[in-house]
């Protein structure tokens, strides 16, 4: 077997907010928007928009209703940390830093090389409309 993601499904506080940033987000990860789709589970309370990729799905999901009021914390037992996306070059991650800025992402860190994890570790940190911490890295020259 082979340690590689099929598919990734993040509870969002405002599905229709995170939608909006989703949808200008994935696209610079190599999504199409047109490989979209939404369920809905009432029985489980249960939202989910999923964007398909040949090589992964991500989904966002809505909360619990008993949950709708928590607050996003990364550092919360269980809580997402962040995701990373793998760039295949520098330029990539430059590329996708201008595209962040575009669509209003909350940039955390600036792309720039990160020697505490290698010397030619190279990322930019951000979060999402929901305070969702991403990084797009290329650990490449």
């Amino acid at each position: 077997m082979r340690p590689v993601i099929d598919h990734i499904q993040i509870t969002v506080k405002d599905l229709d907010s995170a939608e909006k940033f989703y949808d200008k987000f994935l696209p610079i990860l190599g999504f199409d928007i047109k490989n979209k789709v939404k369920a809905t589970i009432s029985e489980n309370d249960f939202h989910v928009i999923e964007y398909t990729h040949n090589v992964l799905a991500f989904a966002i999901t809505s909360p619990r209703e008993a949950f709708k009021e928590d607050i996003v914390n990364r550092r919360k037992p269980g809580a997402l940390h962040h995701l990373a996306f793998k760039a295949d070059s520098r330029v990539e991650v430059d590329d996708a830093y201008r595209k962040l800025l575009e669509i209003g992402a909350n940039i955390v860190l600036e792309p720039a090389i990160h020697p505490e994890y290698s010397e030619n570790y190279y990322a930019v940190y951000f979060k999402d409309n929901q305070n969702i911490k991403y990084e797009i890295v290329c650990d490449k020259r």
